[in-house]
């Protein structure tokens, strides 16, 4: 199976147009090398896809010829224990970037924060 199709049917990306362009963009590997969007993949292959400051290492479990549901989708791969120590690292130093700056989780401001800013804002200004 081309490893965009299976990118997007394992719901690692929203849309094969998505899929296609990190594999373009070389955000994708199998097997250590960078990957066409035409390569295939076949289960026990090794696929690594880098978002942002995230990067996932997977390996192919399954193909699937078509887009399954979430809980299928989770079937198709299995995400490496060096990945998924990575990924949970990188998200605590984001959450402890969010809270030096004062940001909430949630990520956007409430109507209290917009006051705040405006009102520190007009402060600079004069």
């Amino acid at each position: 199976m081309r490893v965009d199709r299976w990118l997007w049917a394992a719901r690692v990306v929203k849309t094969r147009a998505l899929a296609v362009a990190a594999i373009k963009g070389g955000r994708v590997q199998v097997n250590g090398e960078r990957a066409k969007p035409s390569r295939h993949v076949r289960p026990g292959d090794g696929v690594v896809y880098s978002a942002g400051r995230f990067r996932t290492a997977v390996v192919v479990r399954a193909t699937a010829l078509r887009r399954v549901s979430a809980s299928e989708a989770a079937l198709l791969y299995e995400e490496t224990a060096e990945s998924r120590a990575e990924r949970e690292r990188v998200a605590a130093e984001l959450r402890a970037e969010r809270a030096a700056r004062g940001q909430r989780e949630g990520g956007r401001p409430t109507k209290r924060d917009r006051r705040r800013l405006e009102a520190a804002r007009r402060e600079r200004r004069g």
